[in-house]
């Protein structure tokens, strides 16, 4: 008899087993069994539970995609006005729980995957436009038109710095990270309209 309640605990289980193996492996060449093995169950029961390895990876991305806007929507509330919200988006991006090397791993991969499987484009997309749109409309107080250029240089800035991270040797940095995608911010702040 299947035990009340328990479903969500286990997905939760197996999608943090997931951002795990995958961070360990540094690609989603892990398997099922192993994840399961992580989240302290069978394999069998994972599959009854996400059908497929790729379900439950697009399963931990949109919850790695949850938290993100969690704290996106978080320090926006606590940012000032115009540019100030752009730092916050920055920042945000950068922060012990999304710039740590097992996220780091899931981008990394998840960018792998949209290349191919639709569902993982579309999720990617739709993250892509939430940024632009959010950092747009920050910006256009101070650069006017060309707050939309800036908002997607950032945006691939961001997610440049994520793929350096991933590549690189060394532990990720979020707040040198954030700096360094702010300072070109406020190059294009000084350039204004």
């Amino acid at each position: 008899m299947p035990k009340v309640g328990m479903e969500p605990i286990r997905r939760a289980s197996l999608i943090k087993a997931t951002i795990a193996e995958i961070g360990q492996a540094g690609s989603l060449e892990v398997t099922v069994s192993r994840i399961a093995k992580r989240a302290g169950m069978s394999s069998a029961l994972a599959h009854h539970y996400f059908g497929s390895k790729e379900a439950l990876f697009l399963a931990a991305m949109r919850d790695v995609l949850r938290l993100y806007g969690a704290e996106v929507r978080g320090a926006l509330v606590a940012a000032g006005p115009g540019a100030d919200r752009a730092r916050a988006v920055i920042r945000a991006s950068f922060s012990a729980a999304n710039f740590r090397r097992e996220v780091i791993a899931a981008w990394l991969n998840f960018y792998v995957l949209a290349q191919s499987q639709d569902q993982a484009r579309r999720l990617l997309r739709l993250y892509q436009r939430r940024m632009v749109s959010n950092l747009t409309h920050a910006l256009r107080p101070a650069l006017g038109a060309r707050a939309a250029a800036v908002a997607q240089g950032i945006a691939a800035m961001i997610d440049g710095v994520y793929l350096h991270a991933a590549l690189g040797p060394f532990a990720p940095d979020g707040a040198a990270a954030a700096q360094q995608v702010e300072a070109s911010l406020e190059a294009e702040l000084e350039r204004g309209k």
